[in-house]
């Protein structure tokens, strides 16, 4: 019953702000608002479901230039344990599916998030990734799930390569960040939440000069997955 209550205590502090995200992004036209007001939600969201967030590596995000900031995906307790982790503006790439959501896909729309189209070579993820190359140029950092979907067990699964092609056209580092214990406090599949702890590991920027073709996109991914997997708990790593 308390997990459930959970859920709904963070759908509600959703909807009490999402007002005030679209009327400041409508006078103010400001991505960076509405991004503030997605991390003061994901803190009230946290602290009401007894969630606490330990972030390791800080020290390592790119400071004064856009990254893209690539994370093992296990629940979607990881978009409030990434606003908490991530101190700088970002934006996520995110799947088309979410932006459909009443509300949530507004202040989505609103806040600068990039929609993909997860079938392969789709025009629509052509459009996607050029869109999120164009953010980085701007200064922007982008959040990706290399993954492509949610782990239905928390470990980590293989990666596309879409992030990649994002990070080595725009000219800009990877950095992996590892999740962990999200997918014991929110599972995939339910509307319950459990109190717990989430572990946010950042680890080292992954240079993408002269990663262009297909086959070292292939092994810039791996590069990646494996500083992920290296950073992560025991029960997320592969069997």
């Amino acid at each position: 019953m308390f997990a459930t209550l959970r859920f709904i205590t963070i759908v509600l502090i959703f909807l009490c702000l999402f007002p005030i995200a679209i009327v400041a992004g409508i006078i103010t036209r400001s991505e960076g608002l509405i991004h503030s007001l997605g991390i003061f939600w994901a803190k009230i969201a946290l602290k009401a479901s007894c969630i606490r967030v330990i972030v390791r590596g800080q020290e390592n995000i790119p400071r004064g230039k856009a990254a893209v900031f690539a994370s093992n995906h296990a629940s979607q307790a990881d978009i409030l344990a990434l606003y908490q982790a991530l101190p700088i503006q970002f934006r996520f790439l995110a799947k088309k599916e979410l932006f459909r959501i009443p509300l949530l896909g507004t202040a989505m729309k609103w806040a600068g998030y990039i929609p993909v189209d997860r079938r392969a070579r789709s025009r629509n993820t052509i459009r996607s990734l050029q869109e999120a190359i164009e953010k980085i140029k701007k200064g922007n950092s982008i959040v990706i799930f290399p993954e492509g979907t949610r782990s239905p067990d928390g470990r980590l699964r293989p990666f596309k390569i879409g992030g990649m092609l994002v990070a080595t056209r725009a000219g800009c580092p990877i950095v992996p960040v590892a999740i962990s214990g999200s997918h014991k406090v929110f599972p995939k599949g339910g509307l319950k939440i459990y109190p717990g702890q989430i572990k946010v590991v950042i680890g080292p920027a992954i240079q993408t000069e002269g990663q262009e073709g297909r086959l070292s996109r292939d092994m810039l991914a791996k590069k990646v997955w494996e500083a992920i997997f290296s950073m992560l708990d025991e029960d997320n790593r592969p069997i």
